[in-house]
């Protein structure tokens, strides 16, 4: 499974590439208004510190003004994955950039019916929001699962991008199903490494080799 971190702040993504947690990175326009920076900018130094997909995010929403902002995003860098809405014109525009040989990623994703739309229009990832559908009291990974299975009887290519990720549950349920990735924030891909009891261990035994009085 590939790890995207949820973010445009360059601190924490540097942070996490470091640690060599992040294959891919995720923005959106509410990530942008919080990085406090132009989504041109940002994006440039987000590329610049990883080799897998970027995804700026259209705020057009007919097809002539995503293919516009399409082409600023394409000029940034090779990695960056143009983020389209699943709408008529935001899959038409999927189609036209993958024929050009551009990444997509199709968001907003919350039906079976339209992630097959999405991979019918040769998405690079879909990206089904688990934790907005939680919200709503449906179980998010019902559609992670129900993806997976389509995708699989017709042999799609297009990778499922578990997206909207809340909890560390989320990731191991959406690794379990077989999503292709996961996009969490910088908070849940740190929570993946704490368990109560490495930290009781780790204690144990650092008091044990304190009291040795050996030093290495």
């Amino acid at each position: 499974m590939k790890f995207f971190v949820d973010t445009a702040d360059v601190s924490d993504i540097r942070e996490l590439a470091a640690l060599g947690l992040v294959d891919g990175v995720t923005t959106n326009p509410s990530l942008i208004l919080k990085s406090g920076r132009g989504i041109v900018e940002v994006t440039a130094e987000i590329c610049s510190i990883v080799d897998g997909p970027v995804s700026a995010e259209v705020a057009a929403t007919d097809y002539d003004g995503m293919m516009r902002e399409a082409a600023v995003f394409s000029k940034i860098a090779p990695n960056v994955c143009i983020k389209l809405p699943l709408t008529l014109d935001g899959l038409r525009a999927c189609r036209t950039l993958t024929a050009e040989g551009r990444q997509t990623n199709v968001t907003l994703c919350f039906s079976a019916n339209q992630a097959l739309l999405a991979a019918k229009a040769g998405a690079t990832f879909i990206s089904p929001f688990v934790g907005r559908l939680d919200d709503i009291n449906l179980d998010g990974m019902d559609l992670i699962q129900d993806i997976r299975t389509i995708y699989d009887n017709y042999d799609y290519k297009t990778q499922i991008l578990a997206a909207s990720i809340r909890t560390v549950n989320h990731v191991k349920e959406a690794a379990l199903i077989g999503a292709d990735v996961i996009t969490a924030p910088p908070a849940v891909l740190k929570s993946l490494a704490n368990h109560p009891l490495t930290a009781k261990g780790l204690e144990t035994f650092l008091a044990d080799w304190a009291k040795t009085g050996q030093k290495i």
